[in-house]
């Protein structure tokens, strides 16, 4: 009873589902009524013909120009190759027809052209037809189906009167199967059959010599037939090599014990593997990840004439050297055009996360605040506020302080437009701290904050302890306006320490020395009581018969008011010459015709950009009297009278103008002559501004007392400049502090990156130039907090990061080919120039990431000359690395085989060209290819395509 019920219950359902199929037919029907139908079309596939037909002769219509305008899809990196698409109904299934042609056809095409499509190069065709349905396989899995709808668009095609050739793939997509068939006018028609072995290749298919018996097994029922020995096979191959990548275990396991027996620990270290950029600048602060992943190596013989497997197997064994063209081109990393978050590691990178700090920093007035827990600014930074342990922030501090600093081994040459960026330069103090702020604590600004508090404290100890700053120079004659003010700041700093501990030194030596001349003066007086006392004569070149006119001269000039010597003057000559330099050529003293000594004197104060701002603003306020804007002026001048009096105790007010300020002293020319003993005193007198009644100058050289540079008074009080600098940095605003320390930053990372050696990449050099001038040019508003909108301004340096990033990602690259093809520099640079190109459209100034889905695939040939620099990129495999290779395709390179071979047979025939529509693009002129074989695989997969042309 069961059984009975369940067959009836079948029955019902196979009749319901007969009816809809019956409804659905129906209403098809009724649908055609409505199109207006060719009745005279019976069958869907007559339909389907049709259609395809109309398609066809659409594109024959348009011709490549127009489809290309109409808005044809292009292909390849060359973009060669076009395609245009149309859907189409074959009963219930859908399908895709795409139409594959050339728009440029500069020359014959070769068998090897990168860019050509896999058909193509598979059955050497220009154009052609590709139908698949629009299934997530997109193959025809049913051998029937396949075959119908290939008849029927090879009837399209021949009702257009069109030659394309059209192909439909099969069977399981990853067997990458095709078949095809074209018609070749009238007579002839040629069929495309096309498949892949996936599984282990028969060793007889792995020699050239088993493959060239395959190809002939489809000419000839028997290779060992006669006719096989008539037959010229013509032969073209491409072998592609791949680098292969460092191994350090199969290297330390296969030597690790001879390694322990000859060497000792340090020689054993040197053995450790290491990174690609090791050596580079950068390394200091982080590892780059090598752009060039290896290199493919292409090796071509072009078309040759075999007539047997003997010759085949001779080619076998060939060097790769024998090839008649080699193509190389490097694999490089996907990160080079990946432009996600954390992606890419450099530079770049963490100044963009000091930027973030630089737009926080405006958040709070002073530093501490971002240290507090309880700080509400801090919570915009949400979970990047964590700061280091107390044992990373003393390593930082002692590599900055306390460690010897080493002399780079790079080249230290300074970009000629780095001074254009307000920063610090990449070997000082400020700098490195930047770039150690830059991986402190992921950059974020808490962390900054804890740093830069640390920083202070032990600048501040160096103060007390009159330390020297580390990586400031303290013999400095003038600040570095052109760096940032930090950086003028510990510059002043690290003088002011060398200053006062000179000063303390100098305290301790005078009184030691007072206590010597106190213990010994006792012995001195008995001395001089048992001395006879005699005169003290004054030295020969102070006395007055040194010239016979000398003392009318005196008291000619004693008469005029102008030379007026006070009593003291008088005296001096009397006095001990102290602080002289050595005498000034050609000039001698007005009252002694003594040799004019020209003194030591004070080096002017140094004075950073903000004390330079308020000397300008006293000027605009006190104004310019009498020539001073100041009295530091006052202290100078006065300094320097008192040391030329100090040298020439018998000189005048006017002798200090003649030495000091010449364009203050009128000489009159007709009447002095130099040399003549008869022309002393020079006739002159003082210019109209120091003759004037109440001259400060004259004022100031009557009080001036004569003291050597030694006994004065320094110009420069260290102890309260010191102070003040030290007030300034514990003081100093964290948007004032971020503010140079991004311009710092971007500017000692590019003097980092530039130190990077490239070789003679003309194209790398420009860039780098370019940045150096963008980084000035958008860096200034940061430098004087010209934009009011932080906004704004922190959204131009977000920008100029990504310029930065490009930058340090080109720079890489450049190393890297430069690195592994030292000895081919032409080569090197080619391949450079080839991926600057490609890269190019990539380096937009735009914020958000450009979509760059091309892939570089540029080859570059590779010269006679610089074969054996490419060869070395192949080391002879270790002893492991043999071992694993089992199985060998012949045509090694040093030990190494080929990690694909492509191979073209074919054997041509001379046609008349009238039994033809068209002739093939690879054939010589009156031949044809009556039968082709492209072979590309490995050891373990083999592709093998086969196009015959059969006589219909």
């Amino acid at each position: 009873m069961a059984s009975s019920s369940k067959s009836k219950r079948r029955l019902l359902i196979e009749e319901e589902d007969e009816e809809e199929e019956e409804e659905e037919d129906e209403d098809e029907t009724a649908e055609e009524i409505e199109r207006f139908d060719d009745f005279t079309i019976a069958s869907s596939w007559e339909r389907f013909i049709s259609d395809a037909e109309a398609v066809c002769r659409q594109w024959l219509a348009d011709g490549p120009k127009n489809l290309v305008e109409k808005g044809a899809e292009r292909l390849g990196s060359q973009e060669k190759l076009c395609r245009v698409k149309c859907e189409l109904k074959y009963g219930k299934k859908m399908y895709c027809m795409e139409y594959h042609f050339e728009i440029s056809t500069m020359g014959k095409s070769t068998y090897w052209d990168h860019d050509l499509h896999n058909l193509q190069l598979s059955f050497g065709v220009a154009e052609f037809l590709v139908i698949a349905p629009l299934s997530a396989s997109g193959v025809v899995l049913d051998d029937p189906e396949s075959t119908k709808l290939l008849s029927a668009v090879a009837i399209a095609l021949s009702n257009c009167g069109s030659n394309w050739p059209a192909f439909v793939p099969v069977h399981d997509p990853s067997r990458k199967a095709y078949i095809g068939i074209q018609n070749m006018g009238t007579i002839f028609t040629r069929r495309f059959e096309a498949d892949r072995i996936g599984s282990q290749v028969p060793i007889r298919l792995m020699h050239l010599e088993g493959l060239y018996e395959l190809f002939l097994s489809k000419i000839v029922l028997d290779s060992s037939d006669f006719t096989a020995s008539y037959i010229k096979v013509h032969f073209a191959m491409k072998l592609t090599y791949r680098t292969p990548p460092y191994d350090y275990d199969d290297e330390v396991d296969s030597s690790e014990q001879e390694v322990r027996e000859s060497e000792g620990e340090t020689d054993r270290l040197a053995r450790m593997k290491t990174q690609w950029d090791d050596d580079c600048p950068w390394t200091e602060w982080y590892s780059a990840e090598d752009p060039v992943k290896g290199f493919e190596l292409i090796a071509i013989w072009s078309s040759k004439m075999f007539e047997g497997s003997l010759e085949m197997a001779e080619l076998e064994n060939a060097s790769s050297f024998d090839a008649e063209k080699w193509l190389l081109y490097p694999i490089v990393s996907p990160t080079m055009v990946d432009d996600s978050i954390g992606k890419f590691v450099g530079f770049a990178s963490q100044l963009h996360l000091l930027v973030s700090a630089l737009e926080l920093s405006f958040d709070a007035q002073f530093l501490e605040d971002f240290v507090a827990a309880e700080n509400p600014a801090s919570d915009n930074s949400k979970s990047a506020t964590a700061v280091p342990p107390p044992t990373v922030i003393d390593r930082v501090l002692k590599e900055l302080f306390h460690d010897e600093i080493q002399s780079s081994s790079h080249v230290d040459v300074e970009n000629r437009y780095s001074r254009a960026i307000k920063g610090a330069p990449l070997e000082s103090l400020f700098a490195q701290f930047c770039l150690h702020a830059l991986w402190f604590g992921n950059c974020n600004i808490r962390a900054i904050a804890v740093l830069w508090i640390e920083f202070v404290r032990e600048v501040r100890w160096c103060w007390e302890e009159s330390e020297p700053l580390p990586r400031m120079s303290s013999n400095v004659s003038s600040i570095d306006l052109s760096a940032c003010l930090v950086h003028q700041k510990l510059q002043m700093l690290a003088v002011c320490i060398e200053r006062k501990k000179s000063r303390n030194h100098d305290i301790i030596d005078n009184s030691e020395n007072k206590y010597q001349k106190a213990s010994s003066s006792k012995t001195d007086l008995e001395a001089d009581l048992h001395t006879e006392p005699r005169d003290d004569k004054i030295d020969s070149s102070l006395r007055s018969d040194v010239h016979p006119n000398l003392e009318e001269t005196t008291t000619d000039l004693s008469k005029d008011a102008k030379y007026a010597v006070p009593s003291s003057d008088r005296q001096s000559k009397h006095r001990e010459r102290r602080g002289s330099a050595g005498v000034v050529p050609s000039m001698m003293l007005l009252r002694s015709f003594q040799e004019m000594h020209a003194p030591y004197t004070q080096d002017p104060p140094l004075m950073t950009e903000d004390m330079h701002e308020e000397r300008l603003h006293a000027v605009e306020a006190l104004g310019d009297e009498a020539g001073f804007s100041g009295q530091l002026e006052r202290d100078i001048l006065s300094s320097d009278m008192s040391a030329f009096k100090a040298a020439n105790p018998d000189a005048v007010f006017e002798d200090f103008i003649r030495w000091h300020s010449p364009g203050d002293w009128e000489t009159d020319e007709t009447e002095y002559k130099s040399g003549k003993n008869s022309d002393w005193p020079p006739r002159g007198k003082l210019s109209q501004r120091m003759s004037e009644y109440g001259n400060k100058w004259r004022k100031i050289w009557n009080e001036a007392p004569p003291l050597p540079v030694s006994e004065q008074k320094p110009l420069l009080d260290p102890v309260r400049e010191g102070e003040k600098i030290l007030h300034y940095l514990e003081t100093l605003r964290p948007h004032q502090l971020l503010e140079q320390m991004v311009c710092t930053a971007f500017r000692a990372s590019a003097d980092t990156l530039s130190q990077t050696t490239y070789g003679d990449f003309k194209q790398m050099r420009t860039k780098m130039d370019q940045l150096y001038l963008t980084l000035a040019s958008t860096l200034k508003s940061v430098q004087g907090n010209q934009l009011s909108d932080v906004s704004e301004l922190t959204g131009d340096v977000r920008q100029l990061c990504l310029v930065f990033e490009h930058i340090e990602k080109l720079l890489f690259l450049a190393a890297s080919i430069h690195r592994k093809l030292v000895d081919a520099p032409r080569l090197s640079e080619a391949i450079f120039n080839d991926y600057f190109t490609f890269y190019l459209p990539k380096m937009g100034t735009s914020l958000t990431s450009i979509c760059y889905d091309k892939e570089f695939n540029s080859r570059q040939p590779v010269r006679m000359g610089e074969r054996d620099a490419v060869a070395h990129l192949f080391p002879p495999p270790t002893a492991n690395q043999s071992w694993r290779k089992v199985l060998s395709m012949g045509n090694l390179l040093n030990g190494h085989e080929p990690i694909s071979r492509e191979i073209i047979f074919s054997v041509n025939d001379r046609v008349s060209d009238a039994h033809y529509g068209s002739i093939n693009p690879v054939a010589t002129a009156g031949e044809i290819e009556i039968h082709r074989m492209y072979i590309h695989g490995t050891s373990n997969d083999l592709w093998v395509a086969l196009s015959v042309t059969s006589w219909d």
